[in-house]
């Protein structure tokens, strides 16, 4: 029978639905978090009589045909790179960008990084770097004796020093845009790498054109809609039940049959 493998495909398919619901739930504070979102496809149609096929030698066409549908499978689990809520930190290198934009992390294997998540710290030598110590590119150091550190929309780096009115700039800020972001490749720390989906970076100074303003202070909070996820929790479980009993349907007439004297 046909429907105990629809059924198990519906099955498989809503567990992934739960465990890409169950991620978005678990990162619901994680900061610069991009829920994710599952496509579904069908399967392939199994033609029984095929639509537009001839009925007769006098070339009658059959209207719609006879098709059997052979289940659902997970296309795809997109990311959703909406602008979170931004939280005020008041910790002058806690960064968040309105807008569209990316900072760009050196990994320790050479290879840029791109992510959303803004809250940097100094390293033992003052350069910006992540909470896993990864650099923020373009490398920039912070002064020792830097009195304060003020970061304009622009993303300029600017610091007081002692004895000097004026501040000094330490450098700039650049971000980095995707024209296809759903096209990024997660892989861990909130990071995200470059794929031939995504297609190359463009680079560019914030508040300028294609790329959102720096707002010192402050990150950028998960895109994770709670009531959301918990709706879309429900609405995956029911679901998965529905399937369930399709399979203990298809049984229970399979034993029917089996009984049959």
């Amino acid at each position: 029978m046909r429907s105990l493998d629809i059924g198990a495909t519906g099955m498989l398919a809503q567990q992934t639905n739960v465990d890409v619901i169950s991620n978005n739930i678990a990162n619901m504070t994680t900061s610069g978090f991009k829920r994710g979102r599952a496509e579904f496809q069908d399967l392939i149609y199994q033609n029984i009589v095929r639509p537009g096929s001839t009925s007769s030698d006098a070339g009658t066409i059959v209207p719609s045909g006879l098709q059997l549908g052979l289940g659902v499978k997970v296309s795809s689990v997109y990311h959703l790179h909406e602008q979170g809520p931004l939280k005020v930190t008041d910790n002058p290198l806690d960064l968040a960008v309105t807008g569209d934009g990316y900072f760009q992390i050196e990994l320790p294997s050479g290879d840029t990084a791109y992510t959303r998540s803004g809250s940097f710290q100094l390293s033992d030598t003052g350069e910006i770097v992540t909470t896993q110590g990864y650099r923020l590119l373009p490398g920039i150091t912070i002064p020792t004796d830097a009195e304060s550190i003020t970061i304009n929309q622009s993303g300029e780096v600017l610091v007081k020093l002692p004895g000097q009115i004026a501040m000094q700039n330490q450098g700039q800020i650049q971000l980095a845009n995707f024209v296809n972001p759903g096209g990024l490749e997660g892989v861990g720390d909130t990071l995200f790498m470059e794929t031939e989906a995504s297609a190359a970076p463009v680079v560019g100074n914030p508040d300028s054109e294609n790329f959102g303003p720096v707002r010192q202070g402050m990150v950028e909070g998960s895109n994770v809609n709670v009531v959301e996820e918990i709706t879309n929790l429900i609405t995956a479980q029911r679901a998965y039940e529905m399937n369930s009993k399709i399979i203990s349907t298809s049984d229970d007439m399979l034993g029917t049959i089996t009984q049959l004297r």
